[in-house]
């Protein structure tokens, strides 16, 4: 075919009828392509996470047991609300009945003066009024550095005993010095009459609560099956025979005096599951002197020692640490595991190397 033929084929075909509408719907259908395809977002594909685990961890595990807390001081209830509260308190003949002695947690007894004993008494269950308060010793704010910054209640103090307290941190309630919560008790004589109010200190004075001191608690305690039978405790504080007697009933050992059980103002037994004899260097303090001319004596409870538990009407031998003044007292037994006591509060004797126990 000539190239004129082909232009006039061609021509007569593209001017049909059928071809122009042939291309019209050609274009609209690109057109609704082009729309579609602007506005149409293609799926993203979905990817369902899968955990990647260690062939040790797929195994089942138990959610662990929750276990409440309780008072670290006792082992016993819940930890107390409030700040814990330790008193100097009288431990002669003339200072008996203590008031409201049996309801402390911690029993501390040491070593005073011209051989003789008192009692620093650490109460966070309970905030009794208690009789009779003495005056602080300068080994004191050591004894209670691991409770953190409580309350010391004294009547006074002498030599640096009271410039030491004041440098140690501990929040404190001094009768000598006019502070809150004391009276005088008109049916004794003086100075075994001083009344401490707990509660009332306890409310102005907002110091720290309970905290670990290095007890460790338990009900039951294997050891026991092969310990040595110990129905009595008998030890000394300076020249003072301290004892305590088994009573199974009771479940305590309670502090005898002269072969007699005491017994505090309320009449209740002054007793605890355990009695701890804790073996410390003791020293004069010769900045505190008293009217007979006896120095005060430190008791110094940072370093390394010998201890005996006793509970349950047995006994354990053991050794005690403490690093720093602020830190806790750790109590093992003679192959280096914790020393358990059982749950209720405590007796921790403080005593010379070579006493008794």
């Amino acid at each position: 075919m000539s190239t004129d033929g082909f232009r006039r084929g061609a021509s007569n075909v593209l001017g049909s009828k059928a071809f122009g509408l042939t291309v019209a719907l050609v274009v609209a259908v690109l057109a609704v392509v082009v729309v579609w395809g602007r506005n149409y977002v293609t799926p993203k594909p979905v990817v369902h996470p899968m955990a990647v685990m260690h062939p040790s961890a797929a195994r089942h595990k138990s959610p662990a047991p929750s276990v409440p807390a309780t008072n670290p001081l006792t082992g016993v209830g819940a930890p107390p609300r409030g700040p814990v509260v330790a008193v100097k308190l009288d431990d002669t003949a003339a200072g008996r009945p203590s008031l409201g002695l049996e309801k402390a947690d911690v029993i501390y007894i040491e070593e005073a003066e011209g051989g003789l004993s008192r009692m620093l008494a650490v109460y966070a269950s309970a905030k009794p009024q208690v009789e009779a308060v003495r005056s602080v010793r300068t080994s004191d704010p050591e004894v209670l550095g691991a409770y953190g910054k409580i309350i010391l209640v004294a009547s006074g103090g002498g030599g640096n005993a009271l410039p030491t307290l004041d440098r140690s941190g501990l929040w404190s309630s001094i009768n000598d010095r006019g502070q809150v919560g004391f009276h005088r008790d008109p049916s004794r004589s003086a100075p075994y009459n001083l009344v401490a109010d707990l509660a009332k200190i306890s409310a102005v004075i907002k110091a720290e609560g309970v905290r670990n001191v290095g007890f460790t608690w338990a009900t039951h305690d294997p050891r026991l099956a092969t310990a040595k039978a110990a129905p009595t405790v008998n030890t000394r504080v300076g020249s003072t025979s301290v004892d305590f007697v088994w009573n199974a009933k009771l479940g305590r050992y309670v502090r005898t005096i002269g072969g007699q059980s005491l017994f505090a103002a309320s009449g209740a037994p002054v007793a605890k599951p355990n009695v701890l004899v804790q073996y410390c260097n003791v020293s004069p303090d010769r900045s505190d002197i008293d009217v007979n001319g006896n120095p005060s004596m430190f008791t110094t409870t940072v370093g390394t020692g010998r201890d005996v538990l006793f509970r349950n009407g047995k006994r354990i031998e053991g050794t005690w640490s403490r690093r720093s003044n602020g830190a806790q007292t750790v109590f093992k037994d003679a192959a280096g595991k914790p020393l358990l006591l059982a749950p209720g509060g405590t007796f921790v004797v403080l005593v010379r190397p070579g006493a008794p126990a």
